[in-house]
């Protein structure tokens, strides 16, 4: 079973392709029938390796959580994503597809942001690489979000609310696709996750697999082996995820768990766990699971988090949880804040809230002693402060 890589038609099992309208229709096709050559070629590589070694910081530790794994009983490494320049995994994916336009001739770069995170990596990447930015984020992200607001600012990207709906992630993607539509031509749009229309899901993978990658290196030279007992990261669209499962989807003796934000509770009516509530849909350009009513109708998500605010789920967690390849955990608001504040405490790292999704299955799965667990530390905390500061 091929979990990894989509088949020519961008589809992982029955999850993926790409539905749009016609007047994206050349800008998608150009994304296709390039990016492969592209950002395989020696010449890309080289550039891009550099920058993540030398601007980005890259490797990020592989942390062994003494503490922490002291109090589960097991052995817990986390992932230290948190520590790259801009404080995600998000840059490893924006540095990346701003290069890959440059090579395509593009003036012009679009993005959609919940969390903020990726609207940083991407006006980041547009001020080293002298490009136009424009990110679109939810009306209530950019208040609740506001640090990565100013730093966008700062790195000279326009900001521009999205009012419509819930003015959370989903309708700033919407308006990120308008805005593509609109300026065909000079514009190249930066999915920040593994969601849209092939080829984004595969494109936003390879770029993430670093991850999973260094994951492997780092282990081999801790503690003999490649390959831990399980891998768990938090899933919205599921870029850090994706990164995280990548180069261990297809080894049988990796055990993969996903934490999706439960929000209030998977019954609530004011969920965003996806994989617990979604049907088969189409949302932004790939055919996933999306939570939607029976009339096709989007049901607006909620979670503490915005980067995990999102009602859909990547065509490629789709397919591994359909087949039944990762566990898929719900984790609501309450217990996300307990673990941030638990990781806090007793390793002295104040993890973003997206992560503390990852971290809360700890309390949910028990693992045994000698199991090496890896959790992904998508991000750092500093633009979850204000919702920290209220539930001390």
């Amino acid at each position: 079973m091929n979990y990894k890589n989509p088949d020519e038609h961008g589809y992982y099992g029955e999850f993926g392709g790409a539905f749009i309208p016609e007047m994206l229709y050349p800008n998608v096709e150009e994304l296709q029938n390039n990016y492969l050559e592209i950002i395989e070629s020696e010449e890309f590589q080289n550039e891009y390796q550099d920058l993540l070694k030398n601007y980005v910081g890259r490797a990020t530790p592989l942390y062994f959580a003494k503490n922490l794994s002291q109090k589960y009983n097991t052995q817990i490494y986390l992932k230290r994503e948190d520590l790259n320049h801009t404080g995600a995994h998000k840059i490893n994916n924006a540095l990346g597809q701003v290069l890959l336009a440059k090579r395509l001739g593009k003036t012009r770069i679009i993005a959609e942001t919940g969390a903020g995170q990726h609207g940083v990596a991407t006006a980041t990447a547009c001020a080293l690489l002298g490009l136009e930015c424009i990110v679109y984020m939810g009306e209530i992200d950019i208040q609740r979000q506001a640090p990565n607001v100013a730093r966008m600012k700062m790195l000279g990207a326009e900001v521009i609310p999205a009012t419509s709906g819930s003015k959370t992630l989903k309708d700033a993607v919407n308006e990120a696709l308008r805005d593509w539509i609109n300026n065909p031509v000079t514009t190249h749009y930066v999915i920040g996750s593994v969601v849209g229309p092939h080829p984004f899901p595969d494109l936003v993978a390879r770029f993430q697999s670093i991850i999973s990658k260094e994951i492997r290196e780092q282990l081999k030279e801790k503690i003999g082996r490649e390959n831990p007992d399980y891998v768990i990261a938090c899933v919205g669209g599921g870029s850090n995820a994706a990164g995280t499962f990548y180069h261990f989807v297809e080894e049988k003796d990796v055990k993969i768990i996903a934490a999706e934000a439960g929000g209030l509770g998977v019954d609530s009516g004011k969920s965003a766990a996806t994989t617990f509530l979604g049907t088969l849909g189409v949302l932004h350009g790939s055919k996933s699971l999306v939570m939607q009513t029976g009339d096709g109708q989007v049901i607006e998500p909620h979670s503490i988090s915005a980067g995990l605010d999102y009602p859909g789920i990547g065509p490629f967690h789709a397919h591994l949880f359909k087949e039944k390849r990762a566990e898929f955990f719900s984790i609501n608001d309450e217990e996300a804040l307990k673990s941030a504040f638990e990781l806090t405490k007793l390793e002295g790292i104040i993890p973003a809230l997206e992560s503390s999704h990852a971290l809360a299955v700890l309390d949910k799965k028990k693992f045994n002693e000698n199991d090496v667990v890896v959790i992904c530390l998508s991000g750092r905390g500093d633009k979850d402060m204000e919702t920290y500061l209220k539930n001390l």
